[in-house]
């Protein structure tokens, strides 16, 4: 490469003459002396052309262009892998350009004016990383390089994860990175038990089934013979039955091992439940799981669909739909076997319904302990009027407020009650009273309100004892995993394992590294006990029109931008002086009156000035607030600012001359009650203006077909919460919501971010702002920094 390099450079990779300059450059680099005496003037041009060239190419590295490696096993039974040498966009992986193709001098749109340069610059840098390569480089054209198995071995566990790290494109085969070894259970019920069954009998957690353990490699089990040969050879990477796999030490001592301590035998369900939340051991992972009848129906995450469907009991007044029946046997199921569940249906699929319909059709079946309910105080009374109308016959009890019952009086109101129904900070209150009953059931509505474990609150309802659980919630997961570990510790006590295992096993590998075999796992143990249907499903409900989202870009005022870059020059050095929870504080201030600032400068001001050309935003909600109620049509606007809401609603009330109606939680539940009445059967046009923490959730507002969200809570989760009290069962028109965002500041920077990171909860069942406050002061100052953009 010492000689070729510069012969390349200079001759462009054709043949013709050698350049002497070439040689003395390339000394000269080495030598005390770096000039270059007696050189032609014409010589040096094209020396210094040709370097500059092979520069432009090398930063090019980090442009939208990189070098990619792919790696193929072998088609055969030979041990010849193949090692592929590649150009790739960055941005469109599919945009893929092998190294024989380049050096045939095909042209290919995308790619930069010069890919041979680009490429050998990306491989001379990938050779400091992976030394191997440097024999590929000896070739004229390197294009690719054929190697054994202990070669491809080495590549991918240490050479493959450098060259990721450094930006390089890296093609694996799909069976890269997995454990090659793991466990497959296989259970089967016992006559008896299949003829309760069939019978309508269920079963319970300590029904005997007969179980095997087998090791699997992929989709094959392999025999004790089989293991003991793998462990003989000794080989990191073998063969099994066509498949490639990895193997160590670690997993084939633990394979024997599990062996010789159990082939088959019987076990309980309860103990095959903890089997497969347990997920196997540290170096052999459960795999698969294949059983029968009903546990078979439980394991298969699938139960709502397997299960003989309940039909909608007698006393429902009115009919269930059919997901909501399949809803119905799911939870009697659980509820008859003893297990807890986290019912996690979409916002408007009618959680409310199906959890009635349960009390009712177990009241069909015989006299069973009351149910305890406990809500946010906003719900109350929407659960005392949907159960007076779909479950008239339950008898309902409100355990809430300075008149509550109390001693005698509780106890004798409760021994003749279905359904009692406190909140959680009376729960709080009276968790020594409410232990003290035998109820049948403990359910939280809302149940992210118990998402942190360690809160007094969540505490105190995981101690009222009861004989099952159930959780509803719309969002198992809004911004870590250990949400979910809270709640289904409600549900299931001691399931999951302590919440440092879970943390280990499950959520740092997730959250951290997107670890797919941990969130397969994690779906494994959790998925019998989670039902989650999304309205968006065709398959579930089809009479639901479309949810068409879109983002409002707003500009700033020259005020506003003013104000803001103030309140950055401001904050950032008191940030950059600050430490520990002081640091966090700043952080979070500085969001709030940045915040503010993109609001309106009012906002932040408090001063009580006008209100009227001083905000991009609220120039482009006037507009919007106007051509609804001109088309006759409803919106709700949300804020997560009470104050802002305050300023809002006269002014727009002036300004549209149509009632723009203003909820918040200073306001008492009759007002809202009549708020909500208003606006749901008022035919007027109008602008329902809300407070994201006082209506986001509960609110039945099907009136409107228009959200907007004049500024970000930052959280996915909460603001579909939100928009789901006008997209849900008994909305007829497609919903049109809007998200403002001022362009050039935080908030379009919070937003690019909060795009990336939504594939968190997609991957297992969301985000908040609190992971902003770990950024560093340069994030913190290339997050906040004001584009030139962004004013109007």
């Amino acid at each position: 490469t010492r000689r070729s390099l510069p012969e390349r450079l200079l001759r462009g990779n054709r043949a013709g003459p050698k350049s002497p300059l070439a040689d003395r450059w390339l000394l000269g680099l080495t030598g005390e002396d770096a000039a270059l005496p007696d050189a032609e003037p014409s010589e040096v041009r094209r020396l210094g052309k040709a370097l500059r060239d092979w520069m432009e190419s090398a930063h090019q590295l980090d442009g939208p262009i990189r070098v990619c490696f792919r790696l193929s096993e072998p088609e055969g039974d030979d041990d010849a892998w193949e090692l592929e040498f590649a150009l790739q966009s960055v941005d469109d992986p599919s945009l893929y350009v092998p190294a024989s193709l380049i050096w045939e001098g095909r042209r290919v749109p995308g790619l930069p004016r010069r890919p041979d340069e680009t490429l050998l610059a990306g491989l001379g840098r990938a050779v400091r990383l992976c030394p191997d390569l440097y024999t590929a480089l000896h070739t004229q054209a390197p294009s690719r390089m054929v190697v054994d198995t202990a070669w491809a071995f080495g590549f991918l566990r240490r050479a493959a994860p450098l060259l990721q790290a450094a930006g390089y494109g890296v093609l694996l085969p799909a069976w890269a990175g997995r454990k090659g070894l793991g466990l497959k259970l296989t259970t089967r019920s016992r006559t008896g038990t299949t003829a309760r069954a069939a019978a309508g009998q269920g079963f319970g957690l300590g029904e005997l089934v007969d179980f095997k353990v087998d090791l699997a490699v992929g989709d094959h089990t392999i025999s004790e013979e089989e293991l003991e040969e793998l462990a003989r050879l000794k080989v990191p990477l073998v063969r099994v039955r066509g498949q490639w796999v990895e193997l160590d030490d670690r997993q084939l001592k633990a394979a024997l091992s599990a062996i010789e301590r159990r082939r088959a035998g019987e076990m309980t369900v309860a103990e095959v439940l903890q089997e497969v939340v347990n997920g196997g051991e540290e170096d052999l992972p459960l795999v698969g799981v294949d059983a029968d009848g009903m546990l078979g129906d439980l394991l298969s995450g699938e139960a709502d669909r397997r299960l003989a469907a309940v039909a909608t009991p007698d006393t429902f007044n009115g009919s269930l739909r059919p997901y909501q029946e399949r809803g119905l046997s799911w939870l009697s199921f659980l509820s008859k076997v003893g297990l807890g569940g986290i019912l996690a249906d979409d916002m408007g699929l009618g959680k409310t319904a199906q959890t009635l319909s349960l009390l009712l059709e177990e009241r069909g079946e015989g006299a069973v302990a009351p149910t305890l309910l406990v809500c946010p105080m906003s719900l109350v009374s929407n659960w005392q009027k949907e159960a007076a109308r779909f479950a008239p016959s339950l008898r309902v009890y409100v355990h809430h407020g300075g008149t509550r019952k109390r001693d005698e009086e509780l106890a004798a109101v409760v021994r003749e009650a279905d359904l009692v129904v406190t909140t959680y900070g009376t729960a709080l209150r009276d968790a020594g009273v409410l232990a003290g009953f035998p109820w049948g059931r403990v359910v939280c509505d809302e149940a992210q309100a118990i998402k942190n474990s360690d809160a007094r609150q969540a505490q105190a309802v995981r101690s009222i004892p009861a004989r099952t659980r159930l959780a509803l919630t719309g969002t198992p997961v809004e911004n870590h995993l250990a949400e979910l570990w809270s709640i289904m510790e409600f549900c299931n006590p001691g399931l999951l394992g302590p919440a440092r295992r879970f943390r280990e096993r499950y959520q740092e590998p997730i959250e951290a590294r997107g670890d797919e075999d941990a969130a397969r796992a994690l779906k494994r143990a959790t998925g019998p006990f989670v039902l989650r249907r999304l309205k968006t499903d065709k398959t579930i409900i089809s009479d639901l029109p479309e949810k068409l989202e879109m983002k409002v870009w707003c500009t700033l005022t020259t005020e506003q931008a003013s104000l803001y870059q103030a309140v950055v020059n401001d904050m950032l050095a008191k940030i950059d002086d600050s430490e520990g929870i002081e640091r966090r504080g700043n952080v979070l201030a500085t969001m709030t009156r940045l915040k503010q600032v993109c609001n309106h400068p009012a906002h932040l001001l408090k001063d009580g000035s006008r209100l009227a050309g001083r905000s991009g935003k609220l120039a482009r909600l006037e507009e919007l607030a106007g051509e609804i109620v001109e088309e006759g049509d409803k919106a709700l606007v949300f804020t997560q600012y009470a104050e802002f809401g305050s300023l809002l609603q006269p002014y727009l009330a002036a300004h549209l001359d149509r009632p723009v109606l203003w909820l918040h939680g200073g306001l008492p539940k009759r007002k809202r009650d009549e708020l909500v009445d208003r606006f749901q059967n008022d035919d007027e046009p109008m602008i329902f203006l809300l407070s994201l923490k006082a209506a986001g959730t509960g609110l039945n507002l099907t009136a409107a077909n228009h959200v907007i969200h004049v500024d970000r809570w930052w959280n996915p989760a909460v603001e579909d919460q939100a928009t789901d009290r006008a997209f849900r069962i008994g909305q007829t028109r497609n919903v049109q919501v809007r998200k403002f965002i001022c362009v050039g500041t935080l908030e379009e920077r919070i937003d690019e971010m909060i795009e990336r990171k939504k594939a968190l909860a997609e991957s297992v069942v969301g985000t908040g702002e609190d992971w902003i406050t770990g950024l560093s002061t340069e994030q913190l100052r290339e997050l906040f920094r004001l584009g030139p953009e962004a004013v109007s």
